[in-house]
């Protein structure tokens, strides 16, 4: 069930984690015949990558077999030490501040959106080299919880909330839906 062929660790991409470590030059094409990945995919296999040498580097080395939430929150923990986001501690006089006015010591950690994104890869990835959907540590509950106390925590820090998109009434969606078609239909057709 590991997969842990070759290693990759990225330091550079859209909603990447940064490690601090650099990438190794490996061309965009899969093991399959030469057709392009996309970012996504490369993305995915950098992130897939990245863990399976963290689980290898775990003391005592961890199977994927016998990884399991708390392993994926340690796993986040590691990963705060290359983060680029500064989250004010409460007893920051710029704690609940977005744009501080001058430098404090407030630690660096990564950002939850980072995080968010590296899970949904970290789920996908788990799946597609074998693993079963029940199984998946990177669903689990602690790691639900984790994501939505860092969440929580940052946004505070920040000041800024993360509101819930809310669903609209199902009158409202479809009213909407009749004023795009209504829309997109060319004039003079009555």
């Amino acid at each position: 069930m590991d997969s842990f062929s070759k290693v990759e660790i990225s330091n550079s991409g859209n909603n990447s984690v940064n490690t601090g470590i650099p990438a190794s030059s490996s061309g965009g094409t899969s093991s399959s015949g030469g057709t392009t990945l996309s970012r996504y995919e490369n993305q995915k296999r950098r992130d897939w990558n990245t863990f399976g040498q963290y689980l290898k580097n775990h003391r005592p080395p961890l199977s994927l077999a016998r990884c399991s939430g708390a392993h994926v929150l340690e796993f986040f923990r590691y990963l705060d030490q290359f983060g680029k986001t500064k989250v004010h501690t409460p007893i920051c006089s710029f704690y609940g501040n977005p744009n501080p006015p001058a430098p404090c010591p407030c630690p660096l950690r990564q950002a939850w959106g980072s995080l968010d994104a590296l899970i949904g890869r970290l789920r996908a990835a788990y799946e597609e080299n074998g693993g079963k959907s029940e199984t998946n540590p990177f669903g689990s509950r602690a790691v639900r919880l984790y994501l939505r106390e860092v969440r929580d925590l940052q946004s505070k820090a920040r000041g800024i909330s993360y509101d819930k998109k809310r669903k609209r009434p199902p009158s409202q969606q479809l009213a909407a839906a009749q004023t795009s078609a209504e829309a997109a239909a060319p004039p003079g057709e009555d």
